[in-house]
């Protein structure tokens, strides 16, 4: 999956490697329909150079937005979407600007921006989007909301962080019962190495600690 904490750099390696290989799958795919239109050898450096293409746009804006240059990264976000909508660049570029609005305080941009990608045909893409869409309606103190958002999120490989997303939840909507219940899944998934990524175990054990004192029970060792 792709890990939601990953910087943009790191991002962009692996989006680059993911086109090498997905391009020409579809190459592999479509070529015998197309070879009539094109030429096998004309259709596939067509597609070598356009994901070459996203992967310049792309790296332009993981260059804008760490110069600060708001207006750039707006115009190349929309430029890669207009040119390789649906593509991972064009959806990687939706979650950097979802960032960037998110660090600026604007959440309802960043919530609509996030949205749009809830959906998205990439369905470690939709995960991340799904994710970040949760936290930004607990940090705007709607953990209904966040609720509705993590729901879809339910067999997921991100257990880790759904579960403990919803504990988040249910605590700020005041039930500690159901919170620590969220908790003790995470940890217990975090613990099993379900999900890949950084999990921060102590936090986790935590806040279970504290939603057991507050009314949430003890269901057995989380240890």
């Amino acid at each position: 999956m792709v890990d939601e904490y990953l910087d943009e750099r790191e991002q962009a390696e692996q989006l680059k490697k993911w086109f090498k290989e997905n391009w020409l799958w579809l190459v592999a795919g479509v070529g015998l329909g197309l070879g009539g239109l094109y030429g096998w050898q004309g259709w596939n450096s067509h597609l070598d150079r356009k994901a070459e293409a996203a992967a310049v746009s792309f790296g332009e804006l993981v260059e804008a937005v760490e110069a600060g240059d708001r207006e750039r990264a707006t115009a190349l976000t929309a430029a890669l979407d207009a040119e390789y909508g649906g593509t991972a660049y064009a959806g990687q570029a939706q979650l950097m600007m979802a960032r960037v609005e998110v660090e600026s305080g604007e959440y309802d941009a960043a919530a609509t921006r996030l949205q749009g990608l809830s959906g998205h045909e990439d369905a470690e893409l939709a995960t991340v989007a799904r994710l970040r869409l949760a936290r930004i309606r607990l940090q705007q103190e709607q953990p209904d909301a966040a609720l509705e958002v993590l729901a879809k999120l339910d067999g997921s490989a991100a257990a880790v962080r759904v579960e403990e997303l919803r504990g988040d939840a249910r605590w700020a909507q005041g039930d500690p019962a159901a919170a620590a219940e969220a908790y003790r899944l995470a940890v217990a998934a975090a613990e099993s190495g379900i999900e890949p990524g950084e999990v921060d175990l102590d936090l986790l054990r935590l806040k279970l600690a504290q939603a057991e004192a507050a009314g949430g029970g003890v269901t057995g060792e989380t240890e």
